[in-house]
């Protein structure tokens, strides 16, 4: 009696990524024939607004191979939030989460699956090289993991990126963080279950530029370290403490001066610069970070829904009315 295939999901955010779509699907294509005799596979793309032509793209891939199906988000919501929607709406035993670049080769997700064979809840892949990107980028990077791997409370491998296997079961456990400012890296650490590593060479993109700007990745930055640590607040008042031992020093020694040595100082003019000058500088961090933390519980406050999804293509494609806020159109 022949056992049932497993179904694995394959998410992809896409954004403008008209230029590379084909060579991804003409991969993604070649790695699911090789793999059809113990899987089944489906491709959920998730457009997160591109303005090209990748929405019709997807569309064709999904008339031509019933593997491949789409779902459109009615603008950009971001990175972090098509992953959601795909995480949200992905069927199947496992889910595998892939950019559509190539710079993450498809042709690993054997290696993914082998670990998931093996037990593993959640395989995460780890970049041994990262062909095509800047040395700058690649310190300030490894800086951060190592930032981040200190003062959150999730345990995730440097240089661990968005190219992993979830497990149905951590799918759906990941299903239930609601938070709107998402690190998605991160929250899988938190989630904790059993966990394998694979270790790959990154390629450079095959075609396009890449749409994550310094400004996008800084605030992915910011989203990691402030949603998985109060590591901020605490320095923040860590250095409070020791800003103030100087200030009584200071206090000390003009009052020895005065009462001792009879030296009159200027009134008030020592504790006036010294306050500007400290203690104006560092009230005025203090509440930049306070701000950054106010600002995200203003927003989950607000209860937004992470994304709204425009249209959908492809067959089997199930969205959720109620989750999404809006009805989507085929």
């Amino acid at each position: 009696m022949n056992q049932q295939k497993k179904l694995i999901s394959v998410i992809v955010p896409v954004y403008n990524e008209q230029q590379v779509l084909p060579f991804f699907i003409e991969r993604m294509t070649n790695v699911f024939n090789n793999l059809d005799a113990k899987y089944n596979f489906k491709v959920i793309f998730i457009d997160d607004g591109s303005r090209d032509n990748s929405w019709t793209s997807i569309c064709d891939a999904s008339r031509d191979d019933a593997r491949f199906s789409g779902i459109r988000l009615s603008r950009n919501f971001g990175h972090q939030a098509a992953l959601s929607c795909g995480y949200e709406f992905a069927p199947g035993d496992a889910v595998v989460s892939i950019d559509a670049d190539l710079q993450d080769p498809p042709e690993v997700i054997e290696e993914l699956l082998k670990l998931w064979e093996q037990g593993c809840r959640v395989v995460l892949t780890v970049r041994r090289k990262r062909e095509g990107e800047t040395k700058a980028k690649l310190r300030t990077a490894k800086i951060y993991y190592k930032m981040i791997s200190k003062i959150s409370e999730t345990d995730a491998p440097e240089a661990s990126g968005d190219f992993r296997l979830l497990d149905r079961v951590a799918v759906e456990a990941l299903k239930r963080i609601t938070e709107s400012h998402r690190y998605i890296r991160g929250l899988v650490g938190w989630l904790g279950f059993r966990r394998g590593v694979v270790e790959y060479d990154r390629d450079p993109r095959v075609a396009g530029a890449t749409k994550y700007s310094l400004v996008k990745m800084v605030r992915l930055a910011l989203d990691g370290i402030i949603s998985l640590s109060f590591m901020p607040l605490r320095a923040a008042y860590m250095t409070a403490l020791v800003l103030m031992i100087p200030f009584f020093v200071y206090l000390i020694y003009n009052i020895i001066l005065h009462y001792v040595f009879k030296v009159v100082m200027v009134p008030g003019w020592a504790s006036l610069i010294l306050a500007i000058i400290l203690f104006g500088t560092f009230i005025l961090l203090m509440l930049g970070i306070l701000g950054e933390y106010v600002g995200r519980i203003y927003t989950e406050v607000k209860g937004r829904p992470i994304f709204l999804v425009d249209q959908y293509c492809g067959r089997d494609v199930v969205i959720s009315l109620n989750e999404t806020g809006n009805e989507p159109k085929p």
